[in-house]
């Protein structure tokens, strides 16, 4: 049975290559990202697209106006955005550690409470973390905004699993281990990772899809290698 699914940070990489996996499987996707073009270039008929800033009040609003006139309900949402920022702390400003919170953090927590109250009890929220994020893994120098938002993410998560556990949906958090992704190579052009984006998104689809029947509340880390 086709389920109403929405994953943000669609333009490129994971998200991109989620939308792909859910709409060829019959699934309706609502794909948000600051660009819209390249799922746009794609004429599913059961995928919509718009452009869709985390930091922006009224396009939450957007988000709230398609629900209520074209689904009524959504089964899935997948928090994917994130910015990631490689820099000294000595160099990063408070107006860089709010950019980054206010997307990896702000948006994620502002995404899920527009979209609950169309969740159903069975529904699934899938917050796409970092190894970064986890308290005692390797942590790396010039990430000490990208990861400590990661980590936030995390415990919101665990938070809104119990706030929400006598009525639903489900809260998970899957926290990445390194990626090759455009993000990656912008912030790490020499690293290659272990993992493709489709690979990867092979896997969070799977899980969003079903890891809801094993898991609620808990951080599961996805990753190959000790970073």
């Amino acid at each position: 049975m086709s389920k109403n699914i929405i994953i943000t940070g669609t333009s490129r990489g994971i998200g991109f290559e989620l939308v792909h996996l859910f709409a060829n499987q019959g699934h309706n996707v609502l794909a948000l990202s600051r660009n819209a073009q390249p799922v746009n270039n794609l004429h599913f008929e059961n995928i919509t697209s718009f452009a869709f800033d985390l930091c922006k009040a009224e396009d939450y609003k957007n988000v709230e106006d398609f629900i209520t006139k074209e689904w009524k309900h959504v089964d899935i949402l997948i928090n994917n955005a994130g910015t990631l920022l490689n820099k000294p702390f000595a160099e990063t400003t408070f107006e860089d550690f709010e950019y980054v919170y206010r997307t990896n953090v702000f948006g994620v927590s502002e995404m899920t409470r527009i979209v609950l109250p169309y969740m159903k009890q069975d529904g699934h929220v899938v917050t796409i973390s970092s190894m970064g994020g986890i308290q005692g893994s390797m942590k790396f120098p010039g990430l000490a905004a990208y990861s400590s938002s990661k980590g936030a993410v995390i415990t919101l998560t665990e938070l809104l699993a119990e706030e929400y556990k006598e009525i639903g949906p489900q809260f998970n958090v899957l926290a990445l281990g390194a990626v090759q992704t455009e993000m990656l190579k912008e912030a790490f052009p020499d690293y290659q990772a272990p993992t493709t984006a489709l690979e990867m998104a092979n896997y969070i689809y799977e899980f969003a899809l079903n890891g809801n029947k094993y898991y609620n509340g808990k951080v599961l880390q996805v990753s190959n290698s000790t970073p």
